[in-house]
């Protein structure tokens, strides 16, 4: 140069391609950025949509599961309810058989009655004319095997008459329970309603709560009565 500065040229060498080295690495790592910002994205996106899709999946499977619950417990509803109906109209004809019986019996003992009570009248105008005291004997007699019979056939239209109304009841009972029954599983299609056994005092059925993974949390015990007025006892 003109201006009579020494230098190396190796030095001037060095510094062009130090320059250059680091103009390369860095338009390489700029590259590698972006090369590694579009996998990163690619990656976010794939697993954007598997979990879009595990989750689609998930409420597909449990409202698959919910509405195969729904449609068993309606399926059940209707055999329950097909048997109360079933079992209600048997108790209608029972009732009213056990009517017609009644009526039947209290028609019955009124004819008897009526019979007995002409006979006796008879045999009182028969005494009335003959007065003799062996007849009078016999009709006192007479007049109290009547009384005894009229006596045992008012306790036989009586016995029956409870006999009848015992099973009326019972069978309302019976009817009341599976009433019972259908109104819960109406009412709560997604938890279970148990029948209990005939005999067991305090509870006509019991209702099994569940959660909405269908795991039992708890139970309600059901007593139904007809009566106006309820007691614990």
């Amino acid at each position: 140069p003109n201006c009579g500065h020494q230098f190396e040229p190796n030095d001037a060498i060095r510094e062009e391609v130090e320059k250059e080295l680091r103009s390369k690495a860095a338009d390489w790592q700029k590259k590698k950025n972006e090369e590694f910002q579009v996998r990163l994205d690619d990656e976010k996106r794939r697993m954007q949509q598997a979990m879009e899709e595990t989750i689609r999946k998930s409420i597909a499977s449990d409202f698959e599961n919910k509405l195969r619950l729904l449609e068993q417990n309606n399926k059940d509803n209707e055999e329950k309810l097909k048997l109360s109906r079933q079992k209600e109209l048997e108790f209608l004809q029972k009732e009213q058989i056990l009517k017609n019986k009644e009526e039947e019996l209290e028609i019955t003992v009124q004819k008897k009655l009526q019979l007995e009570r002409e006979k006796l009248s008879e045999e009182l105008r028969k005494i009335e004319e003959q007065k003799g005291s062996a007849r009078e004997n016999e009709f006192q007699l007479r007049l109290k095997e009547m009384e005894k019979q009229l006596e045992d056939q008012k306790k036989l239209a009586e016995e029956m008459r409870r006999r009848a109304e015992q099973g009326s009841s019972q069978l309302a009972g019976e009817v009341q329970e599976l009433a019972l029954e259908e109104m819960l599983r109406s009412a709560f299609p997604f938890d279970t309603v148990l029948e209990v056994g005939k005999g067991i005092e305090g509870a006509d059925c019991i209702l099994v709560v569940n959660n909405n993974q269908g795991i039992e949390c708890g139970k309600i015990i059901f007593e139904s009565k007809r009566t106006k007025s309820f007691s614990n006892i």
